[in-house]
């Protein structure tokens, strides 16, 4: 009937160690994780025979601490990997940290700066030292928090992106890529932050909109001018040309020819180029090459001069009045120069416009040309698409799919240098007389006079792109590698998707001949607030999710979580949920704890399905298509269905009603409670190891109690045995369907939950009369003595229930309160119809408004019905 049982010591009746009343998180929870990573459930054995399953964690910063979003991927990852490891498969779950190199680097120095240092006062080697002092001492406090959560992570390999292996590792494909002609210097516009003082990359960039200045400015004297606008009009120092359609007859004259650029005595061609929108503003663009991208491009066409006229903090350097200025003191007093002379055409303030800022410091970016390192990503990026498209590598949920091809197929020269001394040093020798060595790992650099090593560092993206493999020991072909490279499925955010996840599908491509990283890419969308609002410190609805686990417990925060995890969308959640999710783990608690006081058991084999009753074939037959469904649902990353699943399934099913339908057959004992006992210990024993890998544990505390095992984290998966009864579920609904329409009935007679009333319950031609003792120990209801009159019957599924109420109520007093909640009704529904019926109200009201008042009008209709019924019952005297 089942495939669940497994070989368990005796726990009969008597042998279940006792359960404290309630259940109290932090008493357990610190003392469970430790037992686990202890025994060492969670590390992996590459020498195993078993399947492998493996999923890399998002490194998260070394200089962060857990977030919502952080806790909400770990409990999807961890749920994935606790299944998979009940299943039987050699489970790794690898844990680690990224170096952060801007993040870390700004941290170290403001810790300097209290001190009155700088970074430049202590040297590049005092400094890297100082660096991994912080690490060491401050770093990675979310590893802690992780345990917190209950993350099944393999301890025993943690990596960190500067370790000495994944150095190697980084060194070992920065030579491979440049002997392969794939890794390249040259000078190129790249995105500045005057702040953190390096470059960063295009999806380093948050575009907001910002309220600036439009400003349109004339080039030349009388018909030889032209007017241009810009939002920047600082950059017109650096400018060496003006470009135009080649098909704008305006200026078809003017091409080949020289104007004036204004407050500079230089004089600029006129160029004609494809890229200008003779449709937009006066179809005339300034270019200036060594500020913008786009005018960099038209300079590299049209042979322009490259003139830069800012330093790495945005500070003028172009001789003359302008130069020291700040670019946006500069700004300022450009227009002003430029006013007096009359140059000015208009003026837009404030003009709103969409403006680069770096994600982490919020500076305005500035496109800078500067001599860089870069990635040729046009190979890379199409093996990263093909992968895709032959089905190598699936995207879930599949819609998610053109958005990555939008990237990879789009995907630009990627600039992975960074002006930073924290991180992978570039392995890039200079010599004296212009040599250029890139150094392997195995190799010494070259020495001697005038050699000097690259003083950048390489983009943090780099060493985390090589995440799934160097992890694993590449670039020396490890056990580790062999068993479990590729990743089964990579679990992250939809939007990282470009950051990270293109990255790591171009180096493993590479890296490892064609094998991309992982099979499965699940996107996830992010969490926001009950609001559907995006949470943030400024908005002021930024959650520690720390603060959620002390006062819920981490079951809690995890489920609620997990309740909303719908693949790629993403995820509100609000503090009353989380208390909803703290009930369902007390419930679960509660429910248990009776059943072991009531002698619920794992021992011993199921009884035969003829032994059983209709009421436990019933629960077996549900719990098997739990089973199945949890199975799909977990195929399918859908973790708020099989979230949803398990708790009607576990609340509704088991709890509501299995546990209450079973408390009259123990009651009467018997071989008949044996049977029951049976099953409900083999109900909670499937139950809770399916809940298992989102709540962890509550359950490992209870099924542990509950089987006398050692641990749930190591228990079998449960199976579906394929055992259905469908004329027992029928049998059970039609039960529940007469029970609850019993109770709505007391409930409307205004009877309290506890009140009996006699009742005569004519179930003859029905699959129920075996239920009688169970629905009138449900429903309150005593035997109809001498004297039985019926003041109502109620007719359900095939039954009849007679109540006899005269004794039960005050007839009068509940015929006054019923009259006066029918004329409130009587009178909203007469108002609405009224206001309905006003042709002049229609037609002004909001649609709005209109609608609530059809809504009021309907619900005044059903409690009219429903009031006059419940009069219609009332006995008559």
């Amino acid at each position: 009937m089942t495939e669940n049982s497994q070989q368990r010591p005796d726990s009969g009746p008597n042998s279940h160690p006792e359960l404290p009343t309630q259940y109290a998180p932090a008493d357990v929870e610190g003392q469970l994780y430790e037992r686990w990573v202890e025994r060492g459930y969670f590390e992996a054995d590459a020498k195993s025979g078993k399947e492998p399953y493996t999923i890399v964690i998002p490194p998260p910063n070394v200089t962060g601490s857990l977030h919502l979003g952080h806790a909400f991927e770990h409990t999807i990852i961890d749920a994935l990997t606790r299944r998979k490891r009940m299943q039987g498969y050699e489970t790794l779950w690898q844990p680690g940290m990224d170096h952060a190199g801007i993040a870390t680097q700004n941290v170290v120095e403001r810790e300097l700066a209290k001190e009155g240092v700088s970074r430049h006062d202590l040297g590049r080697e005092a400094f890297i030292e100082r660096v991994w002092q912080w690490k060491n001492e401050s770093g990675g406090q979310i590893s802690g928090q992780m345990r917190r959560l209950g993350d099944g992570v393999a301890w025993n390999r943690e990596r960190f992106t500067m370790d000495e292996g994944l150095s190697r590792s980084v060194q070992t494909i920065f030579k491979k890529l440049y002997d392969d002609e794939l890794i390249y210097r040259a000078e190129r516009i790249i995105n500045w932050c005057p702040r953190c003082l390096t470059a960063i990359s295009d999806i380093e960039v948050e575009y907001q909109d910002d309220d600036g200045e439009l400003v349109s400015i004339r080039y030349g004297e009388g018909d030889n001018s032209i007017v241009v606008a810009t939002t920047r009009a600082e950059t017109m120092l650096g400018d060496t040309a003006v470009a135009v359609h080649p098909d704008d007859d305006r200026y078809r004259h003017m091409v080949g020819t020289e104007i004036e650029l204004p407050l500079t005595g230089r004089r600029i061609p006129v160029v004609a180029d494809a890229h200008v929108d003779p449709e937009f503003g006066t179809g005339a663009v300034k270019v200036t090459p060594a500020h913008d991208p786009n005018d960099f491009e038209i300079g590299q066409r049209h042979g322009l001069p490259n003139l830069s006229v800012m330093d790495e903090h945005a500070v003028i350097t172009a001789h003359g009045p302008f130069q020291g200025l700040d670019r946006l003191e500069a700004r300022s007093a450009i227009v002003g120069a430029l006013r007096a002379e009359g140059r000015i055409v208009a003026e837009k303030r404030p003009y709103t416009h969409s403006v680069g800022h770096c994600s982490r410091c919020k500076t305005t970016i500035e496109p800078r040309l500067s001599m860089q390192w870069w990635v040729k990503v046009g190979p890379l990026a199409k093996e990263a698409g093909d992968a895709v498209r032959d089905g190598r590598v699936s995207i879930h949920p599949e819609d998610m799919s053109k958005r990555y091809f939008d990237w990879v197929d789009n995907l630009h020269d990627w600039c992975i240098s960074r002006q930073l001394w924290w991180g992978h040093r570039i392995p890039v020798w200079y010599g004296p007389e212009g040599e250029v060595v890139c150094v392997g790992p195995d190799e010494e650099p070259p020495s001697g006079e005038g050699w000097r090593q690259d003083s950048d560092v390489l983009d943090t993206w780099f060493s985390s792109g090589l995440w799934p493999f160097s992890t694993l020991g590449w670039p020396e072909r490890t056990d580790s590698l062999a068993k479990f490279y590729p990743n089964a499925v990579l679990v992250t955010g939809y939007d990282i998707l470009f950051f990270w996840v293109a990255r790591m599908m171009m180096f493993g491509l590479y890296a490892m001949d064609g094998t991309p990283p992982f099979r499965t890419i699940a996107l996830h969308g992010m969490v926001r607030d009950q609001f559907g609002k995006k949470m943030s410190k400024s908005f002021g609805n930024a959650v520690n999710p720390l603060d959620w686990m002390d006062t819920y417990g981490s079951d809690a925060v995890r489920f609620t979580l997990a309740r909303g995890a719908n693949p790629g969308v993403d995820v509100p959640i609000g503090e009353d949920w989380v208390q909803a999710s703290r009930n369902f783990a007390n419930k679960i608690w509660n429910a248990t704890r009776f059943a072991l006081m009531n002698g619920a058991t794992v021992e011993g084999e199921l009884p035969a399905p003829e032994q059983l009753s209709a009421t436990d074939r019933w629960i077996l037959s549900r719990l098997n298509e739990v089973v199945a469904d949890v199975d799909a649902f977990y195929d399918d990353y859908q973790f708020a269905k099989l979230s949803d699943t398990l708790f009607h399934f576990a609340w509704d099913e088991v709890f509501d009603w299995y546990v209450e339908l079973s408390k009259t057959t123990f009651q009467k004992g018997g071989p008949e409670a044996d049977a029951s006992r049976r099953v409900l210990g083999e109900v909670l024993d499937v139950t809770l190891r399916l809940l298992h890998p989102v709540v962890p544990f509550v359950t490992e505390k209870l099924w542990t109690a509950l089987t006398g095992q050692e641990s749930v984290v190591i228990a079998d998966w449960p199976t579906d045995s394929g055992f259905r009864d469908e004329a027992a579920e029928r049998e059970i609904e039609n039960l529940q369907q007469v029970v609850t329409e019993v109770r709505r009935f007391r409930a409307d007679q205004g009877l309290q939950p506890g009140q009996k009333v006699p009742a005569r319950l004519e179930l003859s031609g029905t699959s129920l009369a075996a239920h009688e003792d169970a629905m009138r120990s449900l429903l309150r209801l005593q035997p109809a003595g001498e004297g039985f009159t019926a003041t109502a019957s109620l007719p359900v599924a095939g039954a009849t229930v007679a109540l006899d109420l005269s004794g039960a109520i005050d007839v009068e007093a509940e015929r006054k309160r019923l009259a006066k909640d029918l004329a409130a009704a009587e009178k909203d529904k007469a108002q609405t119809t009224a206001k309905l019926s006003n042709e002049g109200f229609l037609a002004k009201a909001p649609d709005h408004v209109v609608e609530k008042i059809r809504v009021r009008q309907a619900t005044a209709e059903a409690d009219i019905a429903r009031i006059t019924a419940q009069l219609a019952s009332l006995p008559q005297g």
